[in-house]
């Protein structure tokens, strides 16, 4: 399964907001066919509802549980933008790391798991943050999957 695709590791991005960060993730996931244009406005709803932002330095932004009805979702995937200066995502949090992730059926629950499994790690943290091409951070994704 083609989770996460090279292309969509973004390293360097400067984001100046949790709306620009979450659309900039959204963004990737459709252009690269994982979900519908619709999906954007899920992620931002559930930014709404609760933040994304998981302590470590990480965000997740995701879709509302109603994005897995239908065909929002075409396919599981994920997104990975390294932000060095990171985003404020709101209530003192910065995230140095947003995922944005779609999960078919109930997929999003083992994505989730595998990247709470990486960013348990202070050093898997540093190390992705610190990264200097994509493909550092895609060794780490693929080795503990």
């Amino acid at each position: 399964m083609d989770i996460l695709k090279k292309e969509n590791i973004i390293i360097g991005a400067e984001l100046n907001s949790k709306d620009e960060a979450v659309e900039y993730a959204g963004r990737l996931l459709i252009d690269s066919g994982y979900v519908e244009e619709s999906y954007i406005d899920l992620m931002k709803e559930r930014e709404e509802v609760m933040s994304t932002f998981m302590g470590n330095g990480l965000a997740i932004p995701h879709g509302v549980a109603k994005s897995r009805e239908g065909n929002v979702i075409k396919k599981s995937g994920i997104v990975v933008i390294q932000v060095p200066k990171g985003v404020d995502f709101g209530d003192g949090n910065t995230a140095f790391m947003v995922i944005g992730i779609a999960g078919k059926d109930n997929e999003h629950l083992d994505i989730l798991a595998n990247i709470a499994t990486i960013f348990n790690e202070e050093k898997n943290v540093e190390a992705m943050v610190n990264a200097k091409d994509a493909d550092e951070i895609y060794q780490k994704f693929t080795q503990s999957v």
